[in-house]
């Protein structure tokens, strides 16, 4: 036996549609039901008053009055061969058809009739009860009589002296004329109803289309789990993910674009207002597309928060609609000193294998010395090797850079420096007196100010290439500090240039000789602002000294790095009494 499918559920936004029909539809019945009851009621109101207003014009008309007295004295009632040509069935006809009333009916005191539209009708007891009015009280009614359902009123009937009751008028007006001026009333009525309906139903479906474009066409269940999804997505990731609607606002930014940029939630922000750096801005800016218009091929470099970062951005299509932007952030601080250190790792390798075989000639000497017996010779020039290190590298003065690393990292561009022409050296009044415990920013910021330096000493007009490092360790208990000083002999800064813009992100001008490159060897534009960055964060600072002039010195850099050094409180003491030894 075949199972039957099972029945698939009404779509949200079909749900919706039905439901506003059935309360547009139940609104507009309703409505149209209370209206024409309203109109139905006051049409039967007019005709009750009318009947009334007739009813007492009849009822104070003398001659009835005198009529229905002389008829009430005599002894029974006439027969209605008579009362059909007597002078109240006269008057009541008249009045009947002068106004269009359904029936004009007089009675004596007894409610016989004594007028009545249909003849044969005369004499016989009325077929309301007629107690109020010969009470002496007027009424108005709505009832169903002889001559159908009526709305009408009943009139006291008084004798000439005005205070005895002799009989009743009734007058009634026929509930179907109500009913076809009701019918003249509900014909707007309905037309109203029928256009309220036509306008609800038009307005429902153009709001189930709205909600199926603005849901994307997803059910409630599927946009709750989407919304799960993407908190679980977005906020486990280490990804900065910056989400920015076709409107130009911020509508998602997790928490490793917040911690990334060290701002906090910006969703619900104009992304142009939003403080954000400028180079993200202009990834989401048409002109600035690459490629087909859709996605930005070349990842952006930028430093912010300390870090560098790698930015791109995507446009976001769904069936051809555009839903914005989505900015992606990377960061590639460690990444960046990390390749920083095997750089200056593979430059010391080089001069390592470069200099291998100075340092086998070196024992071939110190050998051979030993073999013919020259015992002096071979201490004094292990002495002399002593003094200068079994290795040289192209630095001037190294031997006033006590810390091993930093003899071995500006050793290094030492090497560079030289094969670019450039002469690197110590200044005079280096001393550091502990070791280096923060080699990772030190690396950064010192490697950037002499690439840098280098740079700008090969565009330079002197012909004397060189640069000049000088370091100075400042003891403390929680750490030493360092301060690094880098000069050179290109041209200084361009004429013009603000000291701090060269600190910004992006500022480069390799191109041009008459400035220093914020980037490094590479351009980037952005080697000094991570440097300031990285100087800031520790509580120090990078700036410049000296602007420098063309032709030579150039410009001179200054920096200050709190808690890199370790020991130099406890080396300075030594150091001093060193000296004074010496002396």
């Amino acid at each position: 036996m075949q199972r039957s499918a099972p029945r698939r559920p009404l779509r949200f936004s079909t749900q919706t549609l039905l439901l506003q029909l059935s309360v547009v539809l139940l609104v507009v019945v309703f409505s149209a039901a209370v209206h024409a009851w309203l109109t139905y009621d006051r049409v039967g109101s007019e005709a009750e008053n009318q009947a009334l207003t007739l009813a007492r014009t009849v009822a104070s008309d003398a001659s009835v009055r005198a009529d229905v007295l002389a008829i009430s004295r005599q002894t029974g009632t006439p027969p209605p061969s008579q009362l059909a040509v007597g002078p109240l069935m006269e008057a009541a006809e008249a009045a009947r058809m002068r106004t269009g009333a359904l029936f004009v009916v007089i009675t004596d005191e007894t409610g016989l009739r004594l007028a009545h539209p249909d003849s044969q009708r005369l004499g016989e007891k009325v077929s309301t009860d007629p107690s109020e009015a010969l009470a002496g009280r007027e009424v108005t009614t709505r009832n169903t009589g002889t001559l159908g359902p009526s709305a009408g009123a009943k009139v006291p009937v008084y004798a000439p002296d005005g205070t005895t009751v002799v009989g009743e008028v009734s007058v009634g007006y026929s509930m179907e004329t109500v009913g076809q001026s009701l019918a003249r009333d509900i014909g707007p009525v309905a037309v109203t109803a029928a256009g309220a309906l036509l306008a609800g139903v038009l307005g429902s479906f153009l709001l189930r289309r709205r909600l199926q474009r603005l849901t994307l066409g997803l059910e409630p269940e599927e946009i709750s789990t989407l919304v799960h999804d993407q908190v679980a997505v977005l906020e486990g990731v280490d990804d900065g993910v910056i989400g920015v609607s076709a409107d130009g606002r911020i509508s998602v930014f997790n928490s490793a674009a917040q911690r990334l940029l060290g701002l906090p939630d910006l969703a619900g922000s104009r992304w142009e207002d939003a403080p954000v750096p400028d180079q993200l801005k202009s990834l989401t800016r048409q002109g600035s597309l690459h490629g087909n218009g859709t996605d930005h091929g070349d990842a952006l470099e930028l430093v912010a928060g300390g870090r560098v970062l790698v930015a791109n951005a995507r446009k976001a299509l769904h069936r051809r609609e555009d839903l914005g932007w989505v900015v992606m952030l990377r960061d590639r601080t460690e990444l960046q000193q990390l390749t920083n250190q095997l750089d200056a790792v593979g430059t010391m390798s080089t001069a390592l294998r470069a200099q291998r075989h100075e340092f086998a000639n070196q024992l071939h000497t110190i050998a051979g010395f030993m073999s013919i017996g020259q015992h002096r010779q071979a201490r004094e020039y292990l002495a002399q090797l002593a003094a200068t290190g079994p290795l040289k590298f192209p630095v001037d003065q190294a031997e006033l850079l006590q810390d091993p690393y930093l003899q071995a990292f500006v050793g290094a561009k030492g090497v560079e420096a030289d094969e670019r022409g450039v002469a690197l050296r110590i200044g005079p009044e280096t001393l550091v007196r502990g070791q280096v415990a923060e080699a990772q920013d030190v690396t950064t910021v010192l490697g950037n100010l002499i690439d840098n330096a280098v740079n700008a000493a090969v565009r330079g007009t002197s012909a004397d290439r060189w640069v000049e490092v000088e370091a100075l360790d400042e003891p403390a208990d929680d750490g030493g500090t360092l301060h690094i000083v880098v000069a050179d002999s290109g041209d200084g800064l361009a004429e013009g240039t603000d000291p701090e813009e060269i600190f910004a992100e992006g500022f480069t001008t390799a191109s041009g000789p008459l400035s220093r490159n914020g980037g490094g060897a590479g351009g980037h534009g952005f080697g000094l602002a991570l440097a300031r960055q990285l100087a800031r964060r520790r509580g120090g600072d990078v700036k410049v000294l000296d602007r420098g002039t063309r032709g030579g010195p150039g410009a001179v850099f200054m920096a200050t790095l709190p808690r890199t050094i370790a020991g130099s409180a406890g080396r300075k003491n030594s150091g001093t009494a060193g000296k004074d030894n010496n002396a």
